[in-house]
């Protein structure tokens, strides 16, 4: 939407914790059955790696990084043209294109960069509508077999998710066997290959489906100019089916506070535009309750409007919260639900959640009176 800034590009920055092994996520199963995978080979990012927004300082940095990395790669000894030096370091236009992410390792060296580009801007040539794309994945020759591809994938992944984009999709050449290890490992499904005739090698087209009904509804970071409609549609879906006090009232629609501080995602009718429901998580490496504990994301405020209700919206926006836990390699997902909220729970076994029984706390108001919260979590890997 013209002249609506959106919320999110992974904050400020994501520092990306090692969180044992990663689960490999196929979308066309979404979430629930996912097809092995091979994991023998995965090193992990070290938990001093941070990834985050290029700053306009860092582009000959960064041309020089892309340069470099390319030129030890299965197609460094192939001469480059004039055309693909320039994109390789014109990082301010990549950027202008969408997101432009480097990888800093624990001294703030630049390590790693990779450009996440939307459908028709100049240097996408992959994505339909709708979609995202990425190119120049790049980590520096000597910081290689660390995980850095691995986590630049993973927050182009999110990146691509806060758009609310369909998929996110890339090419490689046919001789980069490394990278496309890595692409069918994250669960990026093979769908194409170009033929070379006119260019050094044959590509390797990848895709990443990223929405579970892409046309009917659309999950994505909440719009400036959205944050009012969202806290009545929460306010509207709790006080529906609750009685609500003052105070949790007041949390249910400080909307604008949550989406400074935390991720609003909504659900979006592609058809009319209309925000169906919405739900709450952290940044990475941040909660949001105290429930979760290390290499664990809660979320909360799970909300659909009382008029698009039976449409699948609650599980849809749960599954979206599983999809970015597992791309963040957390073991468990987990939130609290009042005891009151039957309908919650319903949903939440429907989707596999289990009750953790052991890890569900009493609130004690200054009336005396006390309240058990349900605990409940899905865990992510073994």
């Amino acid at each position: 939407m013209a002249g609506v800034r959106e919320r999110g590009v992974l904050g400020a920055m994501a520092t990306v914790e090692p969180r044992g092994a990663p689960t490999v996520n196929h979308f066309a199963d979404y979430c629930d059955s996912l097809r092995p995978g091979t994991l023998d080979s995965v090193t992990f990012a070290p938990s001093s790696l941070t990834i985050r927004p290029a700053l306009d300082s860092e582009a000959a940095a960064i041309g020089q990084l892309t340069e470099s990395a390319f030129l030890v790669g299965p197609y460094g000894h192939l001469p480059v043209s004039a055309e693909r030096r320039a994109f390789s370091l014109d990082a301010a236009g990549r950027a202008a294109s969408g997101t432009l992410l480097v990888a800093l390792n624990e001294d703030g060296a630049l390590v790693g960069t990779a450009s996440v580009l939307r459908a028709g801007t100049p240097y996408a040539r992959r994505a339909s509508a709708g979609e995202a794309e990425i190119r120049l994945l790049a980590v520096a020759p000597e910081a290689r077999g660390a995980g850095i591809g691995d986590a630049l994938m993973r927050a182009s992944l999110e990146v691509a998710l806060e758009w609310g984009a369909t998929a996110l999709v890339l090419d490689t050449g046919e001789l980069n066997l490394t990278a496309q290890r890595l692409y069918e490992r994250l669960g990026f499904e093979r769908e194409a290959v170009i033929d070379g005739t006119g260019r050094a090698a044959s590509l390797v087209v990848y895709r990443y489906p990223l929405q579970q009904s892409p046309d009917e509804v659309l999950v994505r970071l909440i719009h400036d100019d959205e944050v009012d409609a969202v806290a009545s549609l929460s306010e509207r879906a709790y006080s529906h089916d609750y009685t609500l006090n003052d105070s949790y009232r007041a949390s249910i629609v400080d909307v604008a506070g949550r989406a400074a501080e935390h991720q609003v995602w909504v659900a979006v009718d592609t058809q009319t535009g209309a925000l169906l429901g919405t739900v709450s998580t952290p940044r990475d490496g941040a909660t949001m309750t105290d429930l979760a504990q290390p290499g664990e994301m809660d979320f909360r405020l799970l909300a659909v409007s009382p008029d698009a209700r039976r449409r699948g919206l609650g599980e849809l926006l749960s599954r979206h919260v599983l999809l970015l836990g597992r791309l963040r390699q957390v073991s468990q997902v987990v939130m609290n639900s009042g005891p009151e909220m039957l309908g919650a729970h319903k949903l939440y076994a429907q989707v596999g959640f289990d009750r953790l029984l052991d890890r569900e706390p009493v609130m004690t108001f200054p009336n005396g009176n006390q309240l058990k919260l349900l605990s409940f979590g899905y865990a992510l890997t073994a």
